[in-house]
């Protein structure tokens, strides 16, 4: 396999086949994120991904169900690139169901919707898109590189072209000033999205990021446990979903939830408030155990 930064995938690709098409982020610009810090992008040509899968389907061509592309945005790749590396990967592993990959705003936007459905024809049936945040100006303050509008039009064209979509978003990234604005907007751009899946992670501060700094040199106050639970409280009351599986048990959260929306919104929020109202730790994730 050729070098790569670092190994990340979604926790629902945990079996599946990791193939970096590109290396780093095509953005890399987010405020909270380290991930390919001093890593230069660059997209990786299609012979090489072509004979990493020729080494792989050697020995493993009939176990490999799932495969996820690689690294923070593969879907970044030029149309040709895509168009051959799918159909070779149906060809080499003949039991794959399915491939999956991150995509930034700023990727969708640049694939027409027919292309996006070439690629679900050939393959490509999810894709996991960061939104972090429905708030203008925190969008800005944290340099996602994508307006509101820009990321309701990603999302919705991934989904007109048949391709699940899964969206994540960060609980407490607006700070303590910004908690309010940032829970009630987000839950703005999930109803907008309408997104298939949908998850909810939790700041964690990582060193050498100009959140981070922020943070250090005090122009960011992290928020406490309990109110994160108020963000996603807030979160989930002001969203609206067709069918969406909504999750919050990454291991940043404080409080793992699982749960089908809206079939399951009172009972989760129900949870919450109990929880909230409790206001004992003890029926927290620990600190020690949480990660990024």
């Amino acid at each position: 396999m050729a070098e790569y930064a670092v190994r990340i995938r979604p926790p629902s690709e945990a079996g599946s086949l990791l193939l970096p098409l590109t290396m780093g982020c095509s953005h890399n610009t987010c405020a909270f994120c380290g991930t390919y810090d001093g890593v230069k992008f660059r997209i990786r040509a299609v012979d090489d991904v072509k004979r990493d899968i020729d080494r792989i389907a050697r020995n493993y061509s009939r176990s490999v169900k799932r495969v996820f592309l690689e690294e923070g945005d593969a879907l970044i790749s030029p149309q040709r690139n895509l168009v051959a590396i799918l159909p070779y990967l149906s060809e080499k592993f003949p039991n794959l169901e399915r491939v999956g990959t991150y995509a930034t705003p700023q990727s969708a936007l640049i694939k027409s919707v027919d292309e996006l459905k070439e690629l679900n024809r050939l393959g490509l049936k999810i894709a996991y898109l960061g939104v972090e945040t429905g708030d203008e100006e925190l969008l800005r303050k944290i340099d996602k590189g994508a307006t509101y509008a820009q990321i309701v039009e990603a999302g919705r064209k991934l989904k007109a072209a048949g391709i699940t979509l899964s969206m994540t978003v960060i609980l407490g990234l607006g700070g303590v000033d910004g908690s309010e604005a940032h829970a009630l907007n987000t839950g703005r751009i999930l109803t907008d999205i309408d997104p298939d899946f949908a998850g909810a992670l939790t700041l964690m501060l990582v060193p050498g990021t100009p959140l981070y700094k922020d943070w250090q040199e005090g122009r960011f106050t992290l928020i406490s446990p309990f109110q994160s639970l108020q963000e996603l409280k807030l979160m989930i009351e002001n969203s609206s979903f067709t069918h969406c599986f909504f999750t919050a048990n990454h291991a940043s959260n404080y409080l793992p939830i699982k749960v089908w929306l809206p079939e399951q919104k009172a009972e989760v929020l129900q949870l919450i408030n109990d929880v909230l109202t409790k206001n004992d730790m003890s029926l927290l994730r620990p600190e020690y155990t949480r990660a990024l």
